[in-house]
């Protein structure tokens, strides 16, 4: 029998999710939710049928949407944030339901009721470059609008996109005539915990394959950090929406929501890494502390405990001691290596994401006691049969075999029961993931996080 023909169709997508919405969860988790199932009611779903679009899927704080017209997708768009912006009038600052917004139009790949492919992934991509309250297009969206609505915009120029090839010619939204103007300015208060973000490290190696070693830093010190149960710490998928944007870190706080901000760069050259770190008081804006770490390959994690220890050491006065329990390393380099890897393929797309399932085995195989190798082998061969239409046998019970090993190994660790109620959850019901997954073909992705459910 010959292989299906892949269906492939023309469509305008929009990209929307909720600025700081893991710290709106935090301040109000029952208010928050609410608030934003009323907002998808009444507001985005009647807007979306005016405009003859259709939700592709909903998960947790986003949403993806298609169009038959890159005008109707603007004009929706618009007229979603003006809308917005009204239901927010009489809502406190730090309580306000801000989204951002991306439109593409794009070839994307039809798989039953799901689209994937770059046509996707750049409405995604342009999303996160947006302000809040406002709007993204790619070149594409404006030379079929143009002149057509009454809406201005302005040139960003050509924009690297993560995991895009090439450079996207981009254009924002004007203030004047965007939506919600006044809420891209919104400032979301101070938690009463000292608050921090952990922007993407850059990647100061020779080899720009060295990205993942990098990124996986970032993730670890994330980690390690939100251990402290003084600190209120800003998750990676908001953290990460910053990565490759030259934005001033007083207005990254202020997005956020947070008063702390850790920035700097890591460089992996054979058997050494070198890090670059500075902790900043991101109101005042002035250094709490900044300093530089030489250490062999096998002392990195030495050297993430030392970044983290200065933190709570610059922090002084501002916390309590830390109380921290000891985070298991994994006893093999290689094995950490490999995690790492398998980590950056998941981060791609859903396809690599599958490539991903023999890294995290032979990850597994280096270190048999490395329950994060198990816990992301269980994303991954979950994803497989979820997303990649293999076999749900046997991978659906593979999956759950390696999440419940996760937990065995680290029963403390949250990620881990996050993954194993996710697929239980997913396995009784043979549908599609919860929120501790991700669009399809990597749209828009989170990590596996406590707490999250389904809002707009």
């Amino acid at each position: 029998m010959s292989e299906e023909r892949v269906q492939r169709r023309l469509a305008a997508i929009l990209a929307i999710d909720v600025v700081g919405y893991s710290r709106l969860t935090e301040r109000d988790e029952v208010g928050t939710l609410t608030t934003l199932k009323s907002r998808r009611r009444e507001i985005l779903q009647p807007m979306i049928s005016k405009h003859h679009g259709r939700i592709i899927k909903l998960i947790g704080d986003g949403a993806l949407i298609e169009f038959g017209s890159a005008v109707n997708a603007v004009d929706c768009a618009v007229e979603l944030q003006r809308a917005m912006d009204i239901a927010n009038a009489d809502v406190a600052g730090d309580r306000r339901i801000v989204l951002r917004a991306g439109i593409n139009l794009g070839d994307v790949v039809v798989e039953g009721n799901d689209l994937y492919g770059d046509g996707v992934n750049v409405a995604a991509r342009l999303e996160s470059l947006s302000e809040p309250g406002g709007l993204c297009i790619s070149g594409s969206v404006f030379e079929q609008i143009n002149g057509k609505l009454p809406h201005s915009f302005v040139s960003l120029g050509p924009q690297t996109l993560k995991n895009i090839d090439r450079p996207i010619q981009t254009y924002r939204l004007a203030g004047k005539d965007g939506a919600a103007a006044a809420v891209s300015a919104v400032e979301l208060s101070l938690p009463a915990k000292p608050s921090i973000v952990v922007l993407p490290f850059v990647n100061m190696s020779a080899d720009a394959e060295q990205a993942y070693f990098v990124d996986g830093l970032t993730e670890d010190l994330i980690t390690d950090l939100s251990k402290v149960p003084e600190l209120f710490v800003i998750a990676r998928n908001s953290s990460f929406a910053y990565k490759g944007r030259s934005v001033d870190t007083r207005q990254i706080a202020r997005e956020l929501g947070v008063k702390y901000v850790l920035e700097g760069s890591a460089r992996r050259v054979a058997d050494r890494v070198r890090i670059n770190a500075q902790l900043i008081d991101a109101p005042a804006g002035g250094h709490i502390w900044a300093d530089r770490f030489d250490r062999d390959l096998a002392d990195i994690f030495a050297a993430q405990d030392e970044v983290v220890g200065k933190i709570v050491e610059g922090l002084a006065g501002r916390l309590a001691a830390a109380n921290l329990k000891e985070r298991y390393r994994p006893t093999n380099l290689g094995a950490y290596d490999l995690y790492l890897r398998g980590r950056a393929e998941w981060a791609h797309s859903t396809e690599a994401g599958v490539a991903a399932i023999p890294l995290f085995e032979r990850a597994i195989a280096l270190d048999p006691n490395y329950a994060d190798a198990y816990r992301w082998l269980a994303i991954s061969q979950c994803e497989a049969w979820v997303f990649r239409n293999y076999p749900m046998n046997p991978l659906r019970q593979q999956s759950m075999a390696s999440a419940r090993k996760a937990i065995e190994l680290d029963p403390e660790n949250s990620g881990t029961h996050g993954c194993s109620r996710s697929y239980s959850s997913s396995s009784a019901s043979g549908m599609s993931l919860p929120k501790s997954t991700r669009f399809r073909s990597g749209s828009i992705r989170t990590m596996p996080m406590r707490g999250q459910t389904s809002g707009i």
